[in-house]
């Protein structure tokens, strides 16, 4: 999958309160790592997991090997959206 540096932001924005903490939980991995494949850089804490940022329009291109972070986050996005 194909979007750009600030479309992946923008859906990390409009995550509720919580929602990386129970992603990390979900997945059994590092609240940081979390954080890196929205493009954090905390590389002491977490890890890079199947995502690849490169130069390009929109803060750039960034190529998503693996989308289950990303799956999550929509979809505790849409409930957040539908509740209210």
């Amino acid at each position: 999958m194909t979007l750009t540096f600030n479309e992946l932001r923008e859906i990390k924005d409009r995550l509720p309160h919580g929602a990386i903490r129970k992603i990390a939980e979900d997945l059994n991995m590092n609240e940081e790592t979390v954080r890196n494949y929205f493009g954090g850089a905390n590389y002491r804490e977490g890890e890079s997991v199947g995502i690849h940022f490169g130069p390009g329009p929109n803060g750039g291109i960034v190529t998503i090997d693996d989308t289950t972070i990303l799956d999550m986050a929509k979809q505790m996005t849409e409930e957040t959206v539908s509740q209210n």
